[in-house]
C-alpha cells in the first residue's frame, strides 16, 4: 500500500493535498502507522475528537440528503437495497413506474420505501461514490491515497433495528458515522483474507459460532466515528435509540491471488501446457493423473521462471484502472472551451487520471488510459508530460513542440479526449 503523496505519471495522479485530507477524516494515526499496523491486518476505531472535521461527515452524506435521494432523483435499482429481519427485501415490493414520461418499471417508490423503513427495514444506498456529488469528490480523494478503487453506500437504519446479520466483507471498508449512534460487534475472521469468491455465505455456521464469543471489538459508534475494518472481520451493528446513517467505503484492492490469475492466463502462450491429455486418461483415477500432473508442475514452473513482469503489470492495470474512474467531467463546458483555446489558455490534468506514457518504436508516443491508448507523434512526449505532472499549465510553455500553433492543436485534443481539463 501506498500512501506518500503520489507525484504523478505512471498512473499516479498528481493529488496529494486532497488525498492527505480525505484519508486523514478515516484514520486517527499516522499514514506510516495505518499502512503497517492496521491496513490488512486489524481493525481500528478512530474517535470524532481524534479526527479533523469538527461537524463529522454531514457534509457527505446528511439524512437530508438522503431523503433527496429517495424522492427527487428518479434512482432505480440497484442503486437502493433494502433488508429487513436480515433478509433482502424484494425489489418488486418498493419500485414501479414513475409517471408519465417515465414509465420504466425500476424506479424507486418513495411511498412504499417510507412503508418499509417505518417497520423496521434498513436502507442501502449504494454506488453515492457515482450518484451523489461530495461522495463523488471524496472517494476520488481518499481512492488516491490509497492508490485502490472505492465504493461507497449509505446504511439508514430505523431506531433499534439491524439490517443484518453477524457476517464478513471480501473488501476492507471504512465505516463513517454521520447520524444516531450504531452499536458495533467485531470478531475475528473465521477465513483470513478471503477472496471475493469465497462470501461469508459459504462458511455461515463458523461465522454463527465464532458470533456467539467473545468479541474483540465492542463499541458503539457516534457521529463522527470512524472504523477501519480488514476484510474477512465478522461484523454486526445495531441502531441505538434513534435512527442511524452511516457510511461504508468498500475498498476494491486487489490480491496477490489476482496476480496468480494473471499468470496463469500468460500461461496459455506456453506449448507444453496447452497440451491434451494422453489419449484414453481417466481422470478421475489419481493414478493414472499423476504423471500428468507432475509433468504440467513441471512445466509451469518453468514458465513462472520466465514470466515477463511488464506483461503481469499490463494485465493488472486493465483490471484496476477501470475500477477507478477519474474525476467526472461537464461535457457542455468542456465543449464551449475546445473553441477558445489560445496560447494563453490555462489547463489541468484531469484529475485522478491514470495515464502511462510508453514510446512505440516507431517514431510515436502510446498515451495509455483506464479505457483507451491514444497514439501521439515522439515530439508530443514532453509537452504531454509536462501537462499531465502539472508542471505546466499554460499551452503556450508546453515544450517540445514548435509553434503556438502545434501546442493548440494538442491541448484542443487533450481537451476534446477528456485528458485534460480547463483549470480553475
Amino acid at each position: 500500500m501506498t500512501i506518500t503523496d503520489p507525484p504523478g505519471g505512471h498512473g499516479r495522479p498528481a493529488v496529494p493535498s486532497a488525498a492527505a485530507r480525505a484519508l486523514a477524516r478515516c484514520v486517527a494515526v499516522e499514514p506510516g502507522k495505518f499502512a503497517a499496523a492496521h491496513w490488512g491486518r486489524a481493525p481500528l476505531l478512530s474517535r470524532a475528537a481524534e479526527l479533523p472535521n469538527a461537524d463529522g461527515f454531514t457534509d457527505l452524506l446528511s439524512p437530508a440528503d438522503a431523503d433527496e435521494l429517495l424522492s427527487r432523483r428518479g434512482l432505480r435499482t440497484p442503486f437502493l437495497r433494502i433488508a429487513k429481519d436480515g433478509q433482502l427485501v424484494p425489489a418488486a415490493r418498493w419500485t414501479g413506474g414513475g409517471g408519465a414520461g417515465a414509465e420504466i418499471g425500476d424506479q424507486i417508490l418513495d411511498e412504499r420505501v417510507l412503508e418499509l423503513y417505518a417497520s423496521g427495514a434498513t436502507l442501502v444506498l449504494q454506488g453515492l461514490h457515482r450518484t451523489w456529488p461530495a461522495l463523488i469528490d471524496f472517494a476520488r480523494d481518499l481512492g488516491t491515497a490509497l492508490t485502490q478503487p472505492l465504493q461507497v453506500n449509505a446504511y439508514l437504519t430505523p431506531a433499534g433495528s439491524q439490517g443484518f446479520a453477524t457476517h464478513y466483507d471480501t473488501h476492507d471498508v471504512f465505516v463513517l458515522q454521520v447520524d444516531g449512534r450504531k452499536h458495533w460487534r467485531i470478531h475475528p475472521p473465521v477465513l483470513p483474507d478471503p477472496l471475493e469468491r469465497q462470501p461469508w455465505g459459504g462458511r455461515a455456521d463458523e461465522v454463527s459460532a465464532t458470533a456467539q464469543g467473545p468479541a474483540a471489538l465492542d463499541v458503539v459508534l457516534e457521529p463522527g466515528d470512524a472504523l477501519y475494518l480488514p476484510r474477512g472481520w465478522l461484523h454486526s451493528a445495531q441502531a441505538q435509540e434513534t435512527s442511524s446513517l452511516h457510511l461504508t467505503v468498500g475498498i476494491r484492492a486487489l490480491t496477490r491471488y489476482a496476480i496468480v490469475e494473471e499468470l496463469l492466463a500468460l500461461a496459455a502462450a506456453d506449448a507444453r501446457l496447452r497440451a491434451g491429455l494422453p489419449f484414453g486418461t481417466d481422470v478421475a483415477d489419481p493414478d493414472a493423473i499423476e504423471p500428468e500432473l507432475t509433468e504440467t508442475v513441471e512445466a509451469l514452473r518453468d514458465w513462472l521462471l520466465r514470466a515477463d513482469p511488464a506483461a503481469v503489470a499490463a494485465r493488472l492495470r486493465q483490471r484496476a484502472w477501470p475500477a477507478a474512474r477519474p474525476a467526472p467531467i461537464r461535457p457542455l463546458a468542456q465543449a464551449a472551451a475546445l473553441a477558445a483555446v489560445d496560447a494563453d489558455t490555462r489547463l489541468a490534468p484531469r484529475p485522478a487520471l491514470r495515464w502511462r506514457l510508453d514510446p512505440t518504436g516507431d517514431g510515436k508516443v502510446a498515451l495509455r488510459l483506464f479505457d483507451r491508448v491514444l497514439t501521439l507523434p515522439a515530439g508530443c512526449e514532453p509537452a504531454l508530460r509536462a501537462l499531465l505532472t502539472g508542471a505546466v499549465a499554460r499551452v503556450g510553455d508546453l515544450p517540445g513542440l514548435d509553434d503556438d500553433a502545434d501546442r493548440v492543436v494538442l491541448a484542443r485534443r487533450l481537451l476534446r479526449e477528456a485528458i485534460a481539463v480547463p483549470a480553475e
